[in-house]
């Protein structure tokens, strides 16, 4: 039997990676498939609600203390804005403009997006890997943006809101890495989706249709697994996972994520990846290698 340590916990441990890189690949066409009954940010606030208080039961039934002192509000407004509304925001305007495979190499831009910013306003050092990164991910965008405006149905909108949505997930990381908060990360990642669908349900108020709740059976059982699997049993997973595994099999996970969106999403929403995603593919995988595998991942959104 294992006891709980050394390989066997290592093994279980990848396993784990493994399940939840495919959650967070399958994800991206699932959303897409989505958004063919539901507008885009009532989506949000559907599956983000049902998330964020599904984990909020969990922990509270694990015995976690999930109140948000008072003291804690100014901070954990501002790391909300950047690190989860933003993100989801811009994201599902993205997916909603592009293919979905497409979507997901864009948003995993967001590690190097990391690195530039702390460069820009944290003095951090500019070196030849992180130079190197930086022109995969320019490569890249305009790889896809030029596809974009030659293609007679592109949206080359799609581009920025992805591009948007990948800045404000870094900055949003950035500034988490330097909060001085010391609350137990689930709390602060569940009080920070509480508070982002919030944000959602107004904001789709004010700006889209109401939706009519008569959607189809597939369509309900991809609305379960956005808020069951994408947002409750993914984030529990990586929570787990986080402080045990290797730097570089966190990093590996992170870039297999855009390629389990590009192939999932030709059997889930019938996209077939041209020449230009695959090459973009490349470009952003070897820039998320660049810049990762010497750094210390963080935590993912979807």
């Amino acid at each position: 039997m294992a006891t709980g340590t050394g390989p066997a916990l290592r093994r279980g441990a990848l396993i784990g990676l493994a399940a939840l890189t495919l959650m967070w690949g399958l994800n991206w066409p699932l959303m897409k498939f989505s958004l063919r009954e539901l507008t885009p940010l009532y989506f949000r606030a559907v599956t983000m609600t049902g998330g964020s208080l599904l984990l909020y039961v969990f922990y509270t039934a694990r015995g976690q203390d999930m109140r948000l002192p008072r003291s804690a509000w100014p901070a954990m407004a501002s790391l909300t804005v950047t690190n989860i509304f933003g993100w989801h925001f811009f994201s599902i305007l993205g997916v909603h403009a592009l293919a979905s495979g497409r979507a997901a190499i864009l948003g995993f831009t967001m590690p190097v997006w990391t690195v530039l910013l702390s460069i820009v306003f944290f003095n951090e050092r500019l070196t030849p890997r992180i130079a190197w990164a930086a022109l995969c991910v320019m490569a890249a965008i305009l790889l896809l943006l030029g596809d974009e405006f030659l293609t007679l149905a592109g949206n080359p909108l799609g581009i920025l809101w992805m591009q948007l949505a990948a800045v404000s997930w870094a900055l949003g990381t950035i500034l988490m890495r330097r909060s001085r908060l010391t609350l137990p990360t689930p709390v602060i990642t569940v009080w920070m989706m509480l508070l982002s669908s919030a944000a959602f349900w107004v904001v789709a108020g004010v700006s889209e249709p109401f939706p009519t709740w008569n959607f189809s059976a597939p369509m309900w059982a991809a609305l379960i697994w956005s808020f069951a699997i994408n947002y409750g049993v993914s984030q529990i997973i990586w929570f787990g996972l986080a402080r045990e595994l290797p730097a570089t099999a966190s990093a590996f996970s992170i870039m297999a994520v855009p390629l389990v969106g590009i192939l999932s999403a030709t059997w889930i929403v019938g996209e077939i990846p041209g020449w230009q995603d695959w090459i973009a593919a490349v470009f952003v995988v070897g820039a998320i290698a660049t810049t990762l595998l010497a750094r210390k991942p963080t935590s993912l959104n979807s």
